[in-house]
């Protein structure tokens, strides 16, 4: 009797959190989860985060150096990393929390794909995130509908690396789990290094997703206002996909008081969520105060 508190008492637990609950539906509705991940909280209840830990049959080591690689991917729509793993502990990695939804879960809590407007305000701050880290270098390689968390002031970007984490260069990427066949440019899917118009091809699937409810629509399906930037990032061709910044520019065209910079957060307007989804945010927020921890009657070793 013991041993069975024990085991659930250590199941309960990663790194110096305590697991609340799981943010993603067992079932997935349809959309491939890149990685396992929790609401938790520390012990003492002082912090609550977003816990990432890697599926099974994932290669540990490699999720953890994506997760560190993505503690320099910053900015307003990202979700930062903010603690990892030590070596030789169970790999996780945490960002901080705040009421969200993943993307397929704020769809079926909506009933269906999103309105136009909350679709180009999406679009267009996850372009401004892939923007920034491409001119600093770095490509996210990991956009999918899953990655993708809604809060009340806009989106967030997570799940860096998991392309490149799910398996190495040169090695074909189809059929793996995690991955989103309908967002893998297919030059990745192929084996080749993640690069920046692979990231482009993902945000247009994830447009896609969020304007019809799956990733690789009939062009008749999509609003008409969004088929040609969507098109366009959907291109087979990696050279003839435009720019995240292009992208964001199409979404979110500056006015004379607003630059590129600054056009997705302009977007984010009251009202840019549908009320279903801000209610499903409102109800999370008040069940997670409410959740008491488990007492912890074990020592960590």
């Amino acid at each position: 009797m013991e041993q069975s508190r024990t085991r659930e008492e250590s199941a309960r637990r990663t790194g110096p959190y305590r697991l609340i609950t799981r943010l993603d539906p067992p079932h997935q509705l349809g959309a491939a989860v890149p990685c396992r991940r929790f609401i938790a909280r520390t012990s003492d209840g002082e912090r609550t985060v977003l816990l990432n830990a890697p599926l099974p049959g994932a290669d540990p080591a490699r999720f953890v150096a994506e997760a560190d690689a993505g503690r320099r991917l910053l900015g307003p729509w990202v979700a930062a990393v903010t603690d990892l793993s030590s070596p030789g502990e169970t790999p996780w990695y945490a960002t901080p929390y705040l009421p969200l939804l993943p993307l397929p879960v704020a769809l079926a809590v909506h009933g269906g794909p999103l309105p136009e407007a909350t679709v180009r305000a999406v679009g267009a701050a996850l372009a401004e995130a892939l923007a920034a880290a491409h001119a600093q270098g770095l490509t996210h390689a990991g956009v999918s509908p899953a990655a993708v968390l809604l809060t009340a002031d806009g989106p967030r970007l997570t799940c860096f690396g998991a392309v490149r984490a799910a398996a190495a260069d040169g090695e074909p990427r189809t059929g793996l789990p995690g991955l989103d066949p309908g967002a893998l440019a297919p030059e990745q899917a192929s084996g080749g290094r993640p690069r920046p118009p692979g990231d482009v091809h993902a945000l247009g699937a994830v447009l896609a997703y969020a304007a019809t409810g799956h990733t690789v629509p009939e062009r008749d399906e999509l609003p008409p206002a969004l088929r040609p930037v969507v098109s366009s990032c959907l291109a087979r061709d990696p050279a003839d996909r435009p720019a995240a910044a292009d992208v964001m520019a199409a979404l979110a065209p500056p006015t004379p008081h607003q630059t590129v910079l600054n056009s997705a957060g302009a977007l984010l307007t009251p009202g840019w969520l549908p009320g279903r989804v801000v209610a499903a945010l409102a109800r999370q927020s008040s069940e997670l105060l409410a959740a008491e921890l488990p007492t912890d009657t074990t020592s960590r070793t």
